[in-house]
């Protein structure tokens, strides 16, 4: 693989560390769940076309609401993932014990709901494939172009993978002509072992650093949990990471314990040290930061780009 330049050693992580009773869920970390009529109707409609979102699959507390306003986040390359981040709950999988073979129609399909939902910004992220040669590159370049034949007036951000550092890959999802290219940081370095135990902080920041070199006029993105026990000033040293690597927006939100089987909260941060982040970020040079407790990735994309692209 063309892999890409690593800019520095991955930081040894230390074991999260929870001691005593868990903390309580505050109120103002809570969403209420009451369209369940809009949720339901899309939800069948996507099994029609065999579609996943990560909305349903990593449990986002935000799902009422943006599928009552009618907005999803398509997942494509399956429903499995072949990594296992102690924070997701996305289901795992092995090629050796799971049918893992990609939908051709996936890409279609995408394009069709995308088309029925009249989406004017269309988010497409994937789950990790690191079974695939290309990771899934080609499947995830050709979904671009059907949304974009689709629906060619819309606005279409990718959220992808690291792609195991593999600059081709990237530069093929790249050269399908999303208008967003988004790719998690999720965590602090410190933190990576036991977060995030099969990606590696420097190459993800390589990975957006190659974006911009690669397509200087695509707005590149980023995101990241707070609550798993950083201290802010590695909040703030990730923030000035990505700014160095000309990141143009970050999104910051609460880490929520999506299962019993997940990594447990270490800490609820109150809204004012979210504000408190978002100014420092703003201050630093990004061009927008979206941060509270109940902000996700893709969570009111569109709001957070608008203005930052051509519509």
């Amino acid at each position: 693989m063309d892999s890409l330049v690593h800019i520095g050693e991955l930081a040894q992580a230390e074991p999260v560390q929870i001691r005593g009773p868990r903390p309580r869920l505050p109120e103002w970390a809570r969403k209420s769940r009451t369209h369940f009529e809009s949720l339901n109707t899309l939800k069948r409609d996507l099994r029609a076309l065999n579609l996943h979102t990560v909305c349903e699959s990593a449990r986002c507390p935000n799902i009422h609401e943006c599928f009552h306003r009618g907005a999803a986040t398509f997942m494509i390359l399956g429903n499995l993932c072949t990594r296992g981040c102690g924070f997701c709950s996305v289901p795992k999988g092995s090629p050796s014990k799971q049918d893992m073979s990609l939908d051709e129609e996936e890409p279609r399909n995408v394009a069709e709901m995308a088309a029925r939902m009249n989406l004017r910004y269309v988010v497409i992220t994937s789950v990790n494939r690191d079974d695939l040669e290309d990771g899934g590159s080609h499947h995830f370049a050709e979904t671009v172009r059907e949304v974009r034949r689709a629906l060619p007036t819309s606005r279409i951000e990718v959220l992808t993978p690291d792609f195991c550092g593999d600059s081709s890959a990237v530069a093929r999802v790249l050269d399908a002509g999303p208008d967003v290219f988004n790719h998690n940081m999720e965590t602090v370095p410190r933190l990576y072992r036991k977060v995030r135990p099969q990606a590696d902080y420097r190459q993800s920041l390589d990975v957006l650093a190659f974006a911009r070199r690669h397509k200087p006029g695509v707005l590149t993105k980023s995101g990241f949990m707070a609550g798993l026990g950083e201290r802010a000033d590695e909040v703030e040293s990730l923030l000035r990471d990505l700014r160095g690597m000309d990141c143009d927006v970050a999104t910051i939100g609460q880490y929520l314990q999506p299962t019993r089987q997940n990594l447990p909260v270490a800490e609820y941060i109150e809204p004012r040290r979210f504000e408190r982040y978002r100014d420092y970020g703003l201050s630093i040079g990004f061009k927008n930061v979206f941060s509270g407790p109940l902000v996700r990735s893709s969570y009111m994309a569109d709001e957070v780009s608008a203005g930052l692209v051509e519509a």
